[in-house]
């Protein structure tokens, strides 16, 4: 992946060049806590990515103005993916498990995955799959997100039967939902250690 650095109201700041053939022209993507990322088609030229940079960097100041200060302190955990994978699986499980009994259905699988912007989802064939860093949510919002998915099991969709359901199941939930709304970007910006730290 190549790297540009511009010049955003006097701070150097890395932007990401991406190239897919699943945009027609290109597109910009901030993701807070992440560099932002500029894709363009696969055969772009250097002079092509330089208009969509002098296109879109306006647009660019004005989200990077408005990013939130990081609150959570993640940057101090010294939690690997492994082990994140390891209790994401356990907790999620006993959860999943736990509402399938109570609500008479079943799942095909659990899935722990390392995935971008999602936090959960469940397919038509019933197969469970959740990002592994939940873990690093209060334990409301990880069996809240655990619930949610459990409920498509019943009501694969979005409608008002399913909101129901979930409220049914969780009356709190809408805590927890405004909490991945304000936090999630935090979570999903964690880089994990490669190695865990040594035991003092």
């Amino acid at each position: 992946m190549d790297v540009a650095v511009l010049d955003i109201a006097g701070k150097p700041i890395e932007l990401h060049i991406r190239r897919s053939n699943r945009v027609r022209g290109h597109r910009i993507v901030v993701r807070y806590g992440l560099p932002p990322e500029l894709v363009v088609r696969p055969g772009a030229t250097v002079a092509a990515i330089k208009e969509a940079i002098d296109f879109h960097k306006g647009w660019l100041e004005r989200q990077l103005a408005k990013a939130v200060e990081p609150r959570l302190g993640l940057e101090r955990l010294r939690l690997t993916e492994e082990q994140g994978r390891r209790e994401a699986r356990a907790r999620i499980s006993l959860i999943a498990q736990s509402e399938a009994a109570a609500l008479g259905v079943g799942y095909s699988r659990l899935t722990v995955r390392d995935q971008r912007s999602r936090w959960g989802s469940c397919s038509s064939k019933g197969a469970l799959n959740f990002n592994w860093r939940l873990v690093l949510a209060p334990h409301d919002v990880l069996d809240y997100v655990v619930v949610h998915e459990i409920c498509h099991l019943v009501e694969l969709n979005h409608g008002p039967r399913f909101w129901r359901l979930v409220e049914r199941r969780r009356p709190g939930y809408r805590d927890s939902k405004r909490w991945l709304d304000d936090h999630g970007w935090e979570i999903l910006a964690y880089r994990p250690p490669v190695t865990a730290a040594a035991a003092a």
